[in-house]
């Protein structure tokens, strides 16, 4: 299983929210590639990147996220997502460095953009992020709920070509409440390749995860509030 350590961007900054919410934010620093270099120098082989701007409608990091895949795509795999809601923007990240573009909002609204995705850039480089409340999918940085069931939504888009599917339940993320590993185990049970993703709390979420037979976890207040080091997680998951 790999452990995918989390650097959330907003105006610039290195944050994490609780919960999704724009005014819930704590800052970490203010140099995202410096906090992506030290993931490396920890023996990171993933590193989460997310666009809070992008995502949120109010703005973008492109130029920071672009200076951190240019400095580290090729020693570390990047993972970015965030208002990634067209091939264009999925293209943008990629040629930066980026090794897999994640699809959220536009893989829910736009129906053409999953198949046009993979086949312009492959499976392998595509993700879907599936992010859900009260068990229904959230869009636009969390602040939209639709209709839609996560089962749903992952059968489709792997019906489409799509094999990676992020999954997280908003109401635990940077709550440090544990990860929805039977909502994850779900989706797995469907096809997907699943990283879980949202209220990692410990080492011990991540040997669940690992245990459940996922494909990875995303984690993030956990780190930066000294809860386990990357080193440490990355021994313990061997």
């Amino acid at each position: 299983m790999d452990l995918y350590p989390a650097i959330d961007i907003r105006n610039g900054r290195v944050v994490r929210l609780s919960r999704g919410d724009a005014a819930a934010e704590t800052s970490y620093g203010d140099d995202p590639v410096a906090q992506a270099e030290a993931f490396l120098a920890a023996g990171a082989r993933w590193i989460h990147v997310v666009d809070l701007d992008r995502a949120f409608g109010t703005g973008d990091n492109l130029a920071v996220i672009g200076r951190l895949a240019r400095a580290l795509g090729a020693r570390v795999r990047i993972q970015v997502g965030g208002g990634l809601r067209s091939l264009d923007a999925l293209a943008a990240v990629l040629d930066f460095g980026a090794s897999r573009g994640v699809l959220g909002t536009a893989a829910i609204t736009d129906p053409g953009l999953v198949p046009a995705a993979v086949a312009a850039s492959g499976a392998d480089r595509v993700a879907i992020g599936l992010d859900t409340k009260d068990g229904k999918v959230a869009i636009r940085g969390w602040v939209e709920t639709t209709p839609l069931l996560a089962a749903d939504v992952c059968r489709r888009v792997l019906s489409e070509g799509a094999r990676t599917i992020i999954y997280t339940d908003v109401s635990r993320d940077g709550m440090l409440t544990g990860p929805d590993l039977d909502g994850a185990r779900a989706l797995q049970g469907l096809g997907a390749s699943v990283i879980a993703s949202g209220g990692v709390a410990g080492i011990a979420d991540l040997l669940a995860a690992r245990d459940a037979g996922l494909a990875g976890a995303i984690a993030g207040r956990a780190i930066y509030e000294g809860k386990f080091t990357v080193a440490e997680a990355l021994a313990a998951l061997g």
